[in-house]
Formats: structure tokens, C-alpha cells, sequence
């Protein structure tokens, strides 16, 4: 385990699509992974913030999904427990309109299944964003579609959409994934950490 995460760490695959993006920056891999972790974090790819801290969901994106989960920062943190495993480990930049790319289909492609297997068996994940519903849950319908079907696949597997200040019209249009998901959710979290 520790050879992978050195040698995700040490990747620059992507150093010369980096380079070519608005922000022209460096490769930085955000590892962040365990096993024996009791939930796993799918996410889409860091962001400015997380690339410039080392940690992930350093944001706050990262402040809405620990609200969501009804987590604090020490419990998210905690490695023996959370590992935070995103379709790209580095922050894909931004385009010249300010905008994140997407996550490049490379770093999936090179270290995905390689973590998952590593992973083993965990007992709860989370899946934030469509580029994660569509990795581990095959989803071919939109964000929205997906997370409305949670209870699909639920105890074990929660689809829910990016937390980003973006989304915040969605989730006033979907009152839904407050009042129905998010309770359940929740406890599923606490059942998983201390049960």
C-alpha cells in the first residue's frame, strides 16, 4: 500500500496538460487512503484550495459535505476511518473562464482500480459528483436522476451531487435530498464509524 501511494504522489502524467491549462501549474497528487477505512469518499477532483493545502475538501465544498454527513473536522480527517479517493488526484486547473475542468480521464484510468483493489471491502461510500456515479455505479442519467434513486443502493452506497456553492439552486429546487436523504444518511454514518 505504501509503494501505491508513494507512486501516486510521485505521478506527473498530467504535467504537460497542467502546464497548458488558465492556471499553468504543477502536478500535486492529493493521497489521501487507507485501508481498513470503515467509509470511502468518491469524489470528482481537488480544487485550488485543496491543490495549494495538501488535504482534501479543504474548502468549503469540504465544509458542506461534512455537514451532509454529520461529521466534524477531526472525525473526516481521521485515516484509521474516512479515505477520500477522487476520479483525479490532482486539481485539474481551470479553464480561461475561471471554470474547473474536468477530472482527466488518465489519472482514473492509471490509479483507480489499483486503490479500489487496495481498499478491499468498505462498508459505506459515498459518491460526490456524476464523474464518481458514473466509476462506481456505472450511472448513465444525470446527477440529479442518480441521487433521487439513492435508496437503490443504499446502506452501502450514497450517490450524492458535488456540494459546491454551485449547487446551492439545486438543492433549494430539490428539497428531497434534505429532508429525505440526508437524515438517513447521517445515521448510516454514525452506524458505520461506532456501531
Amino acid at each position: 500500500m505504501k509503494s501505491l501511494m508513494d507512486d501516486i504522489r510521485a505521478c506527473r502524467l498530467c504535467a504537460d496538460k497542467f502546464a497548458r491549462t488558465a492556471t499553468a501549474h504543477t502536478p500535486r497528487p492529493v493521497v489521501w487512503f487507507r485501508p481498513g477505512a470503515r467509509i470511502l469518499i468518491a469524489g470528482q477532483a481537488p480544487g485550488a484550495r485543496v491543490h495549494d493545502s495538501g488535504r482534501p475538501f479543504t474548502d468549503p465544498s469540504g465544509d458542506r459535505l461534512r455537514e451532509w454527513l454529520g461529521l466534524e473536522e477531526q472525525e473526516f480527517y481521521n485515516l484509521d476511518r474516512v479515505s477520500i479517493v477522487p476520479m483525479a488526484f490532482c486539481f485539474p486547473g481551470y479553464n480561461e473562464r475561471k471554470a474547473d475542468l474536468p477530472p482527466p480521464p488518465l489519472c482514473g484510468q492509471t490509479w483507480h482500480d489499483k486503490v479500489m483493489a487496495a481498499l478491499g471491502d468498505v462498508p459505506l461510500t459515498v459518491l460526490v459528483g456524476g464523474h464518481a456515479h458514473k466509476y462506481h455505479l456505472g450511472a448513465r442519467t444525470p446527477v440529479t436522476e442518480t441521487v433521487r434513486r439513492w435508496r437503490d443502493h443504499a446502506p452501502r452506497v450514497f450517490a450524492l451531487p458535488h456540494p459546491s456553492w454551485r449547487n446551492t439552486a439545486w438543492l433549494k429546487k430539490n428539497l428531497w435530498f434534505q429532508a429525505e436523504l440526508l437524515p438517513v444518511l447521517r445515521a448510516r454514518v454514525q452506524e458505520v464509524l461506532y456501531d
